[in-house]
């Protein structure tokens, strides 16, 4: 099952936008998006593959870090993760059509 994971991390500094989109270029090749410009954290929103949430945003996590280390970003601690399964991108949207 596919999974799309967000995951945010915070520092003690403003991010700048050329490190908001080095980040952008490493998680490209995960279907993500970066965000952060201008904020006291990083974040990315990127889609793996996996049996159970649990496991997703474990192998999220990993591959966050990995596009990290690619960028000049410091290893801040993370500070949320979320996961939605693709299945229940519109579940609440089905229930209320007629």
């Amino acid at each position: 099952m596919r999974f799309s994971v967000s995951i945010q991390a915070e520092g003690d500094r403003e991010v700048t936008l050329e490190e908001v989109v080095d980040l952008a270029d490493a998680v490209a090749t995960l279907d993500g998006i970066a965000s952060g410009y201008g904020t006291m954290g990083y974040g990315a929103q990127i889609v793996v593959e996996a049996d159970i949430s649990d496991i997703a945003a474990e192998i999220a996590l990993e591959k966050f870090a990995q596009a990290v280390a690619k960028t000049s970003l410091p290893e801040w601690p993370i500070t949320n993760v979320e996961t939605l399964a693709e299945n229940e991108d519109f579940g609440d949207l089905e229930s209320e059509l007629p």
